[in-house]
């Protein structure tokens, strides 16, 4: 099966891609660095040099890129925050929805009087879910609410914004979006790794969460080594 991957630090922290070919490929919005084995691709959302924060992804060069190299299945994992008691931190989930009013969303109708048509396909999600049990338990149909970044939320933004949704990030509606745009069908999977700030008792900054993502690491290796197999 021919799947293309986005994911972040994830990758950086593995070594599971090692061995994979890397590649670049110009768009009309940048050049893109990107990695292949087999059917597969995988491109790290914020790039192979230094890191991009959030709000500085070239989110039009990555998606643009996996369409021009013909791809129209894309699996995103995307590290979030929890806006929801009973979705702890390690707990895998999976967007159906999403909301993304804090920031004007990424598109390729620059210059034409058009909009897309905002959604998340989902097509490899059943599959997946299936597969991944029971060694994984994907919680699906969750919403995942989007904010700008790069500095993570107030508690008073928190309190407002965890109804709106289950988890909090800064990524999956923009790659949404323009997958969507492009015609490309966008699979969600998240790993909740931290409680968002101030929900039950916490307090986050950056060290801390770098922390989180390092403990979490050995999980999402799995997980991708499952995908690969399954999809493969």
């Amino acid at each position: 099966m021919k799947v293309a991957f986005i994911s972040g630090t994830s990758i950086v922290n593995s070594n599971l891609f090692a061995t994979w070919s890397v590649n670049k490929i110009a768009t009309p919005f940048g050049e893109v660095t990107y990695k292949t084995k087999g059917d597969f691709a995988l491109i790290n959302r914020h790039g192979y040099a230094f890191p991009l924060p959030p709000h500085s992804i070239n989110y039009r060069a990555n998606i643009r890129a996996l369409a021009d190299l013909g791809y129209r299945d894309i699996v995103s994992v995307n590290s979030v925050g929890s806006l929801k008691a009973e979705l702890p931190p390690g707990t895998f989930v999976s967007c159906g929805d999403y909301v993304g009013l804090q920031q004007g969303p990424a598109t390729y109708f620059d210059t034409e009087l058009k909009g897309g048509s905002p959604g998340i396909a989902n097509n490899l999600i059943p599959l997946l879910v299936e597969k991944l049990a029971p060694e994984f338990k994907i919680h699906t149909g969750r919403v995942y609410v989007q904010v700008r970044g790069p500095r993570f939320e107030t508690k008073a933004e928190i309190r407002i914004v965890r109804h709106w949704g289950d988890v909090i990030g800064m990524t999956a509606a923009h790659e949404a979006d323009l997958c969507s745009e492009l015609g490309l069908r966008y699979n969600s999977l998240a790993l909740i790794d931290n409680y968002a700030n101030g929900l039950e008792g916490t307090e986050i900054d950056f060290a801390k969460f770098k922390d989180m993502v390092k403990d979490n690491q050995a999980r999402v290796n799995r997980l991708f080594t499952r995908m690969l197999e399954i999809l493969g």
